[in-house]
């Protein structure tokens, strides 16, 4: 079993450390090369940066009363929250599909199957 985690790429739990502005503010976010690659892909699936995207998540937690004292971790949950909703179906594995083209409330109520999700991937296959 240990050896399909201790093989992998080392790169992968390389500590990188990420500058950006939050609202005015410069901040650091320090995490591991797997969080910073899967954090990635899901910025670009929604056509934005990574700074962007890190401020986005930033501000829609503010808003919905969480207290981040833990922003890092934040971060790294979201990345694995984003990964088990793939393996779940929940989230398509087809990363033209937008995830804001998604029904967030249907998939947190645990209903797949989301009809504007099939749409932009049929779109995108033509």
């Amino acid at each position: 079993m240990c050896k399909l985690f201790i093989n992998a790429d080392p790169e992968l739990w390389v500590s990188r450390t990420h500058s950006l502005r939050i609202d005015g503010m410069v901040t650091s976010v320090r995490m591991e090369n797997a969080f910073w690659q899967v954090l990635s892909e899901l910025a670009e699936r929604d056509g934005m940066n990574l700074p962007q995207m890190i401020t986005r998540l930033y501000h829609e937690s503010i808003d919905a009363g969480h207290d981040l004292g833990n922003f890092t971790s934040f971060l790294r949950v979201c990345a694995l929250r984003y990964l088990e909703l793939q393996l779940s179906g929940d989230v398509p594995r087809d990363t033209r599909v937008p995830i804001a083209s998604l029904n967030a409330d249907r998939i947190l109520a645990g209903k797949t199957g989301e009809p504007v999700a099939q749409e932009v991937v049929s779109k995108a296959k033509h």
